[in-house]
């Protein structure tokens, strides 16, 4: 329409008639396109837009990272930086190189700061169910009758008596209903604030959306939603999940952090039969989370993000156990999906820092970073053997046990609706629970780690302790059920508390549950300290329920080692040999009792009680070791996983030769993807058959909608080929500068390098390549033409494998 010139004012765009010319317009179409997408992809992604890999977007809430397309991103910010010339350029390539160490130092020194805030506080918190220090009420028990204090070195041991520490009354009963309500308060107010952390999430299942998809797959069911609890449990199930590729929400905010240390200090405090060390790994993985933020190559970059993490979550079991190496094994065997040798080293850094930094601020008072020290004066001899044994398949049995009967106490008493709706209620029942079991039995009263912490006491050394005594009765059929009592307590109580919504770790139960054990066991072998086997059975059960094997060993190594006695020793060097010839030798019966516990355990449940809770909580985690042996029984093709004609049909786009498409279409496809649910699915192209390309639907609705603002509704999309519109030029822009110009073009975003195999293939190469190459989806052709007749997601191929478990 011409514009009036007669009646034009101050609002009027100058020079209209020139604006309205085609070329400038389209030119500004162009600019506006541009800077939308600069205003929300990265300039390392956007260098990415004239290569066949194509550009992303940041990846969504609850979708999978493309571990390839994050590679080939980081080298061309690495070739950027590195290609630099001069002083400045080799200023930046070198900060550039450091930027990995720099980051693991300061996660190992702001893990340790955390820590020992939460060790200190918990302290304090625990001892007020018994009294308070009359002195100081923020000081703890062992603070307030000794010289021990935080932040100092050790002067003194813990006296019998205590003038400055007041208990609250002398009557048992009395005593009693003051520790029931200190616990049921701490545990509600544990509970409530872990309430803070709630996030509704898109799917409830991996696979959950696929109307043309069988119940296997949850198909049936539709798009559902599912709420969950950040802060609750322990954490580590959610961060292997992180790890394997898998975005979670929020999971590792600040937020998130600050309530899951200070619930942990009050569901510890609560007396339940938890720990705060798997607590610790999630507030080290937050904090590598933030400290990596801060460096653009991290945050920009999924797969450099995760190296990060990785590398934090070392020094949450450090500050833990005080086991510095035993953290870089834990994170190696237990928590990392992708750990190269970079990483471990970083990991050991930042392992390193943060046990050198916690023993400088000393939360126990004792100048030491040990958990618990022992020296046994005796050793065993090869027909103890056979108890270790012994110990390892009780070991197994009560991880096989406890790890089935909490899957089932999860899937059955927690989906009655008073506790599925109101999950402090729960927590309030298992306190009250855990106080009357626990409270009458002296040796389940302390906290968990002073409980293991008593069992391993050597009476050579320390007779006048309270199990000393006992065991020094010559007949004590109270104290031996004590300890029968303790174990059975302990197993029962820990099934019914892991999975609360409170902050909570099972490393701590576990090990004083085999503690109790072994304990027992040495009332009847008394050729050695039964401190020994307490120490054994300890390893053992803990290797049944979560399943470690050489980080475990070598945890136990680290959390009990100490020198000798520099006295009995004649030189400096004659104690460094007294230490590593009489530390090192309880090394094989730990060994041996872990390996026999993970046999029996996996003979009874061959999934550990985090791979467990990963079943429970429905999180999209490839373990390619459980998937390889689940498909190795199964004998299928790849075909077996090719969606249906009518899924395919909604998500394959019939390119035309001139490679545009009707702007309907695609918001018809991208409403299909929507109902779908999947979140991280996508349209695949093909012309004639033939494979050409795959976008997101993340990408695709940005384009369609954000970008689509600038373009007339009626317009083409162009899907392939080289014009050069909101992407930037394409192939053959430099010979033909006009061609595309004005065009609404979102080819930028097309992945044209998709991976694919062969309809025939077996399963298990299907499975590796998820596995190992950390794809998001792989297409499928026809055998002989090498046509396209399908598209399989990483959600899809984890629910058919979880179909396979049931």
């Amino acid at each position: 329409m011409a514009p009036d010139l007669e009646n034009a004012h101050e609002r009027t765009r100058l020079l209209y008639h020139v604006a309205n010319d085609r070329r400038l317009s389209a030119i500004q179409q162009d600019e506006d396109a541009q800077s939308i997408i600069s205003s929300h992809i990265s300039k390392t992604e956007q260098a990415l837009s004239a290569t066949p890999v194509g550009e992303r977007l940041p990846y969504n809430d609850y979708t999978t990272i493309d571990w390839l397309h994050d590679l080939v991103k980081d080298s061309f910010r690495f070739r950027a930086i590195h290609s630099r010339k001069g002083i400045r350029g080799r200023f930046f390539s070198a900060f550039d190189s450091c930027q990995g160490w720099i980051a693991a130092a300061l996660i190992g020194l702001l893990t340790a700061c955390v820590a020992f805030l939460v060790d200190v506080a918990e302290a304090t918190v625990n001892d007020w169910k018994l009294g308070y220090c009359t002195t100081n009420v923020f000081a703890h028990r062992e603070s307030c009758c000794t010289d021990r204090s935080p932040l100092t070195a050790a002067k003194a041991n813990l006296g019998e008596g205590c003038k400055d520490w007041h208990m609250w009354t002398s009557d048992w009963y009395r005593a009693f209903g003051i520790y029931l309500g200190f616990a049921a308060a701490f545990g509600i107010f544990s509970s409530s604030i872990t309430m803070l952390t709630k996030k509704s999430l898109p799917a409830i299942a991996p696979g959950h959306g696929d109307k043309h998809q069988g119940p296997a797959f949850g198909g049936d069911h539709g798009v559902k939603g599912k709420s969950m609890y950040m802060a609750a449990g322990s954490g580590i199930p959610e961060i292997k999940t992180i790890l394997s590729g898998f975005v979670i929400p929020h999971f590792l905010d600040l937020k998130v952090l600050v309530i899951k240390a200070i619930g942990a200090v009050f569901a510890v405090a609560s007396s339940m039969c938890l720990g705060k060390e798997g607590p610790f790994v999630h507030i080290s993985t937050c904090v590598a989370y933030l400290v990596g933020l801060c460096f653009p190559k991290n945050r920009e970059n999924g797969r450099k993000m995760r190296e990060v993490l990785s590398a934090g979550c070392a020094s949450g079991l450090s500050v833990a156990f005080g086991a510095p190496i035993g953290g870089v094994l834990f994170s190696y065997e237990e928590i990392s999906t992708y750990f190269p040798r970079k990483v471990l080293w970083r990991a050991f850094l930042c392992s390193l820092v943060a046990a050198v930094v916690l023993k400088a601020l000393n939360p126990t008072g004792t100048g030491k970073l040990v958990l618990f020290e022992t020296h046994y004066g005796t050793t065993y001899t090869p027909i103890h053997y056979l108890v270790f044994v012994f110990l390892g398949i009780i070991g197994g049995l009560f991880g096989g046990v406890f790890c089935k009967a909490n899957f089932l106490w999860s899937k059955s008493f927690r989906k009655y609706t008073i506790i599925k709706d109101h999950p402090v209620f729960e927590v309030f029942l298992v306190v009250i629970a855990t106080s009357l079991l626990q409270y009458p039995n002296p040796m389940t009263r302390e906290p968990g780690d002073m409980i293991i912490k008593n069992l391993l006491q050597d009476c050579r050394a320390s007779a006048g302790h309270w199990v000393c005594q006992q065991e020094a009765e010559p007949v004590r059929p109270q104290y031996i059920g004590w300890l029968v009592h303790g174990m059975l307590s302990k197993l029962a109580l820990t099934i019914v508390t892991f999975g609360c919504k409170v902050p909570s770790g099972i490393i701590i139960p576990a090990l004083d549950a085999g503690a109790f054990f072994g304990r027992l066991i040495g009332q009847w072998i008394t050729t050695i300290s039964p401190g020994i086997f307490a120490m054994v059975g300890a390893a053992a059960f803990l290797a049944g329920v979560c399943r470690m094997t050489i980080s475990l060993c070598v945890i136990m190594f680290e959390v009990r080692m100490h020198p000798n006695n520099p006295e009995q020793s004649t030189s400096a060097v004659a104690n460094t040999i007294g230490q590593l010839t009489g530390e090192l030798e309880y090394i094989v019966p730990n060994m041996i009792a872990i390996l026999v516990a993970k046999w029996v355990a996996d003979a009874l449940e061959h999934e550990g009680v985090y791979d467990l809770a990963q079943t429970v909580l429905e999180h999209p985690f490839l373990d390619l070791d459980h998937a390889m042996t689940l498909v190795q029984r199964e004998n299928e093709l790849v075909e077996r996983l090719i969606p249906p004609k009518q899924t395919m049909a909604d998500i394959t786009v019939h390119v035309p030769k001139d490679n545009l498409v009707s702007r309907k279409i695609l918001h018809q496809k991208l409403e299909q993807l929507k109902s779908r649910g999947l979140m991280d699915g996508g349209l695949v192209l093909v012309q004639d058959g033939m494979l050409q390309g795959y976008i997101f639907e993340s990408e695709l609705e940005f384009g369609l909608t954000d970008l689509g603002e600038v373009w007339d509704t009626a317009s083409q999309v162009r899907l392939l080929g080289g014009g050069g519109g909101a992407g930037g030029a394409g192939e053959g822009g430099d010979d033909h500068p006009q061609e595309g110009i004005g065009e609404f073009d979102i080819s930028s975003f097309v992945d044209r390098t998709p991976l694919s195999i062969c309809a025939k293939a077996p399963m298990e190469y299907l499975v590796e390549m998820f596995g190992k190459l950390g794809l998001r989806y792989i297409c499928v052709t026809e055998e002989g033409s090498g046509k396209l007749v399908g598209v399989i997601l990483k959600k899809r191929l984890v629910a058919w494998l979880e179909s396979l478990k049931k």
